[in-house]
């Protein structure tokens, strides 16, 4: 099922919440470690909506799957404090650990292969470690995108952009991420097998 074009209603909140995480500003928008900044928006255009609300130190939007109403989130506190942007927005909401969805790169998987996971450790990944220290637990579902190790430094690499031979991968791997929310929000067991079938 589809997010619906048509955002929720102003009263009704959203029950959840699909971040993607990154770092704000020109300088860092389309690279490696803003995998999921990218994602969040393509989900938006999806569902052809703005994220155009601006609090909670965050850009946001709302969609629908069905009648669930679903939060879009782009946190703007950079990405070693995002967790403080997740928190705000779920008290606010009162949306549960386990229905906030957190998307970000991931060094150890190969550009454009998809990995979900409905709760797990932070990896190494400064982003996750702030959302789980936020929330005060590591039972949140994440969807990671591979992004590879590169050659250069991992700081120096993350903030690098694809290559033009990796486009076609990670524009799949995107729109895999697309099917693979709008599916989470209704049926997250079916979602993880989507997220991490053979491709």
């Amino acid at each position: 099922m589809a997010f619906g074009r048509k955002p929720p209603s102003p009263v009704l909140h959203p029950t959840h919440l699909v971040v993607g995480l990154g770092n704000p500003g020109a300088e860092y928008k389309n690279t490696r470690h803003n995998i999921g900044f990218d994602v969040v928006e393509a989900i938006a255009r999806s569902a052809g909506i703005d994220l155009k609300t601006m609090r909670h130190r965050a850009q946001f939007g709302f969609a629908e799957v069905g009648d669930v109403p679903v939060a879009l989130v782009k946190p703007l506190t950079f990405m070693n404090l995002s967790g403080e942007s997740v928190k705000e927005i779920a008290r606010h909401y009162n949306v549960p650990a386990e229905r906030i969805l957190i998307i970000a790169d991931d060094l150890d998987l190969p550009v454009g292969k998809v990995r979900m996971r409905l709760e797990g450790g932070s990896g190494g990944h400064n982003g996750h470690k702030s959302v789980a220290a936020s929330l005060g637990t590591n039972n949140y579902p994440r969807l990671r995108v591979g992004i590879g190790k590169g050659e250069s430094p991992t700081i120096d690499h993350v903030l690098t952009r694809f290559r033009p031979d990796e486009r076609k991968d990670i524009e799949e791997a995107i729109q895999v991420c697309v099917r693979t929310v709008e599916t989470w929000v209704k049926n997250p067991d079916e979602a993880m097998r989507l997220a991490n079938a053979p491709r």
